[in-house]
């Protein structure tokens, strides 16, 4: 009993100097994982939770997440700027915050998909998410607000989670040459300082025609790094 205890207070410590935005993913991750009636108990003082309704269960009902999720960034929704000074400028704003949350949920929802055979599906998903990584990068200013220097790299996406989840998803669905180019790719894009786990990574999961077309690209690596 006191061993429990004492690991709750190391637990409340650590949780008490957390970021505004790493406490919202954490409630994100506590609200999907309690039953209903827990559900109460956790937040039913702040939510009616009583009138919450049942989100559906249907294959495609990720997809309209993804995609609504999608339009309302580029809208702009979650972009909210203050003031930057000296004190501030490591900080992030509401609205970005929100956006992270929200865009890390949704990973995990296609992550699930994949892992329950859903490949067409989550794929079209994780690539509209990608798709806002790479307008961030492209120094859009109209997603999300950063008072200093800004990039997808801010958002802290476990690329090796992704890409095991991901990657299935493209060998099941993409002709070789079309595998090879987007895997290149993403990596390119997202994690090129680890290209040779990677491209392992994709050659586990490929079919026979898309590990053909991956050799090059493993080769280029190998030559890079020695290998």
């Amino acid at each position: 009993m006191t061993s429990h205890i004492t690991n709750l207070e190391i637990l409340r410590k650590e949780l008490r100097g957390m970021r505004r935005g790493d406490l919202l993913i954490i409630a994100e991750r506590a609200i999907e994982l309690v039953p209903k009636a827990t559900l109460k108990a956790l937040v039913g003082d702040y939510v009616l939770v009583d009138d919450l309704e049942e989100a559906s269960a249907t294959p495609n009902a990720l997809l309209d997440e993804v995609q609504t999720f999608h339009v309302d960034s580029l809208a702009g929704r979650y972009f909210e700027d203050f003031a930057v000074n000296s004190r501030n400028c490591t900080q992030h704003s509401r609205g970005t915050d929100a956006f992270i949350a929200e865009f890390k949920r949704l990973l995990r929802r296609c992550i699930s998909a994949a892992d329950g055979g859903q490949y067409e599906v989550a794929r079209q998903a994780f690539e509209l998410l990608f798709g806002l990584l790479r307008h961030i990068d492209e120094c859009h200013d109209d997603v999300i607000f950063f008072a200093d220097e800004g990039g997808s790299w801010q958002l802290g996406v476990d690329w090796r989670s992704v890409f095991a989840a991901y990657f299935p998803c493209l060998a099941k669905t993409a002709a070789a040459a079309d595998f090879a180019s987007t895997v290149d790719q993403m990596i390119e894009d997202f994690a090129k300082h680890e290209r040779p786990r990677y491209l392992r990574s994709a050659h586990a999961v490929a079919n026979a025609a898309q590990r053909v077309a991956l050799e090059p690209l493993e080769w280029r690596a190998a030559d890079l790094t020695g290998g």
